[in-house]
């Protein structure tokens, strides 16, 4: 089990979609654990897989800093199959730091994936855990915080981005 390096934007292994996990063996079981490590050495409450390199479909969850009637989830090939309502909702992004935007989701969400061990699951959520599972599926579709904000909310943080570069590249 290792803490491993969180990918930050705008890296382009984050704008593809993730590839389906076909066969959980103890290369995903340790994929897991590693995310589990990453997440909360980094601070987080989700990360997808690509993330942290590696483009398959694995999101680890745990929401209960926020909201302690949940605790640590781990889905592999997460689905949203139902949604309804919406609902607006500062989010922050591991992997795009200091983006703190409000973005709009669905109010409520059904997921489908499996379990570690291979179970078909599924969970219903709203509030944090809803608004989490669709942030770290968005990742495995990739698609990113900045895809879910305006143009130039995007933009003057690609800016942002130009200028610090600029600045690490002057002698």
């Amino acid at each position: 089990m290792a803490v491993l390096e969180v990918i930050k934007y705008p890296h382009p292994i984050l704008k593809k979609r993730s590839e389906t996990v076909s066969e959980i063996d103890g290369e995903v079981e340790k994929l897991i654990q590693d995310m589990k490590e990453t997440m909360y050495m980094a601070g987080g409450v989700g990360l997808a897989a690509c993330q942290i390199g590696i483009p398959r479909r694995v999101i680890v969850l745990d929401v209960s800093p926020i909201d302690p009637q949940h605790s640590f989830l781990a889905l592999i090939n997460p689905e949203i199959v139902s949604e309804e309502g919406e609902i607006d909702h500062e989010e922050g992004c591991l992997s795009v730091p200091d983006c703190l935007e409000k973005v709009r989701r669905k109010e409520k969400v059904c997921v489908r994936g499996l379990s570690p061990q291979g179970t078909e699951m599924e969970i219903k959520g709203d509030g944090i855990l809803g608004i989490a599972l669709q942030h770290e599926i968005d990742h495995t579709n990739g698609i990113l915080i900045l895809d879910r904000v305006s143009r130039l909310k995007r933009d003057i943080y690609r800016n942002k981005l130009r200028k610090e570069k600029r600045k690490e590249e002057r002698p």
